[in-house]
């Protein structure tokens, strides 16, 4: 059932479909009260910021997710280090990176994980936990080789996990990747010192 002022809407634009050969002025006075379709227009101009955002926020999320993912992986490989536990097994670089990837989820691809495990001595100050510099053969893999040391009782270790996680730009230009191959480099880095496991 309709309202009053809805019939009284309704009347006004049939009013303006039978005004063809009325002068203009009173087309436009009609058709100013007529709200047929307004709501489809304004939800046009509405629709692509409000998808755009949407994307946008899923995708930072997804990031975010994976980057936590990463950091929660790096913290249980490297309580293995610390405790001795690899050292002791005489673990490889290929069966840390498994044990690893074990701890990851669909997001990541095991493959594509890059573990670098490096002594840094006795000294903390002599850690280096910066971001590498990465080298591409042509087909946009990398080619740089990574060390695998876990150290003695008493060094201090360094651990870096990298991953070149996809990113998609999305409207609005949203600008995830930091890499020149358009994807989001995620890395979580452990720094502890060896526990006397003899």
């Amino acid at each position: 059932m309709t309202s009053g002022r809805e019939a009284e809407r309704t009347a006004r634009c049939d009013a303006q479909a039978a005004m063809q050969g009325a002068p203009r002025r009173y087309v436009v006075a009609h058709a100013l009260g007529c709200r047929r379709g307004a709501a489809v227009i304004e939800f046009g101009f509405v629709a692509a910021p409000l998808f755009a955002l949407l994307v946008g926020i899923l995708q930072i999320g997804v990031v975010f997710l994976a980057q936590q993912q990463l950091e929660t992986a790096v913290e249980k490989s490297a309580r293995t280090v610390f405790t001795g536990n690899v050292q002791k097994a005489g673990v490889t670089q290929a069966q840390f990176a498994s044990a690893l990837c074990a701890n990851l989820t669909v997001l990541f691809n095991c493959s594509q994980v890059m573990v670098d495990l490096r002594s840094a001595g006795n000294e903390f100050s002599a850690a280096d936990t910066s971001v590498p510099t990465f080298t591409y053969d042509a087909a946009g893999n990398v080619t740089n080789s990574w060390s695998f040391d876990p150290g003695g009782t008493g060094k201090v270790v360094v651990l870096r996990v990298m991953y070149q996680f996809p990113v998609v730009g999305g409207p609005l230009n949203l600008a995830l990747a930091n890499l020149g191959n358009g994807k989001r480099l995620l890395m979580a880095t452990a720094v502890f010192q060896v526990e006397n496991f003899s």
